[in-house]
């Protein structure tokens, strides 16, 4: 059997990590020919390198340089080029994980070449067709043979569009296979090291700023908060990242130490704003680099709490016990949510909901929950339901 993974961005390392492995475990007893793709729809090389280090993923097969651009050109540009790589390889099935512009545009060329497409990941709905994953995820899931679900709200979302049973396996979820692989390692770093690997001075921020050298903090458990923004909608407004970024300087740094890994989408937006001097001058907050997966992990583990729009920090926090605010009106992953027994809670980016959130996960304790089969032992079960398909 062959089998083509692809991988398009950042959250696409962490899923498909552990697949790789089961893959390679698998082949000290049966032979499976693994390709792997990188679309490079996440053009910062040395991000990917050090992600792909980190989490121990070989080198990309092929690599298709596709970059930046629009949505519709990212996905034509690696429809185009994903196409010449499954005629020369020709595999059994191709393997997509996630909702990047990757997984969408690599699954329709695979069906369009007749080759069989799995989906890790599959079923899950924000139902807001705003949202660019949202129509991957949906058109990714309507195309693909198997459905591999990481929970059971996801497992019902597919039943309800009319996806046969024959189709769907309820198999946990893979991120937290890699969670837990890399749990010991990640506890061993040192929060101050981290900040001092990755700190970003404000002279890089605003220039001619005196406020250069690394701050004298070493947070200890519990001392500190976190923050991540990359969203267009909380980010590409000042109306809105205003309220967004006052509420952060005027009272969550007044409270904790805060520091901001930040995304150079949300850069660009507090510069044209006029917002990056309040943040980078503020006393309390540190921003930081970009950070890698273990570095983003031993943050989380160490969080009083965490404000954020992703979602696979919403799935680590829930895990890990941390409170998280979601800085979103929706999200795709509900089980995440305090109403199913998680860790977050939807915020938005209204501040009056914000801050009574806040003020609740700042006097509440750490809860870690493990939804069903969120056990670290997805990617075998992924690999079973490959090997196992029509039979």
């Amino acid at each position: 059997m062959k089998i083509i993974s692809v991988v398009g961005a950042r959250p696409n390392f962490m899923k498909i990590a552990p697949f790789i492995k089961a893959v390679n475990n698998h082949n000290t007893r049966h032979s499976i020919i693994h390709k792997l793709v990188h679309t490079g729809q996440h053009y910062d090389d040395s991000m990917s390198k050090a992600f792909f280090e980190e989490l121990e993923i070989p080198e990309a097969d092929v690599n298709l340089k596709i970059g930046s651009g629009t949505h519709a050109e990212q996905v034509g540009q690696t429809m185009i080029a994903f196409e010449k790589v499954l005629k020369a390889e020709r595999p059994d099935w191709v393997v997509v994980v996630g909702d990047v512009n990757a997984t969408l545009a690599c699954s329709v060329t695979a069906k369009k070449e007749w080759i069989k497409v799995c989906h890790i990941e599959a079923g899950l709905r924000s139902h807001d067709l705003t949202m660019p994953e949202e129509i991957n995820r949906l058109v990714t899931d309507r195309i693909s043979d198997l459905l591999l679900a990481p929970d059971t709200l996801s497992v019902e979302n597919l039943r309800s569009e009319g996806v046969p049973d024959s189709k769907i396996r309820f198999v946990g979820n893979i991120m937290i296979d890699t969670l837990e692989t890399n749990r010991k390692k990640a506890e061993k770093i040192n929060i101050g090291d981290i900040i001092e690997r990755n700190y970003k001075g404000p002279r890089q921020t605003i220039q001619g700023s005196r406020k250069t050298a690394v701050p004298d903090t070493r947070p200890e458990k519990g001392d500190f908060s976190v923050v991540t923004l990359h969203r267009p909608s909380n980010v590409d407004s000042r109306e809105v990242l205003g309220p967004i970024v006052n509420f952060l300087t005027d009272e969550v740094a007044e409270d904790l130490l805060l520091l901001w890994p930040i995304h150079p989408r949300t850069k660009k937006m507090l510069s044209e704003f006029g917002l990056s001097e309040k943040v980078a001058l503020h006393k309390n907050i540190i921003l930081l680099e970009p950070l890698g997966y273990l570095d983003m992990l031993r943050l989380n583990m160490g969080a009083r709490l965490i404000l954020t729009d992703s979602g696979g920090l919403q799935e680590e926090c829930t895990v890990l016990g941390t409170p998280c605010l979601t800085l979103r009106r929706n999200t795709e992953r509900p089980v995440t949510l305090r109403d199913h027994g998680g860790a977050s809670v939807l915020v938005g980016n209204n501040i009056d909901v914000i801050r009574e959130e806040y003020h609740k996960a700042l006097s509440g304790r750490r809860n870690p929950v493990r939804p069903e089969l969120w056990d670290g032992n997805t990617a075998e079960r992924c690999l079973k339901a490959i090997l196992e398909y029509g039979r």
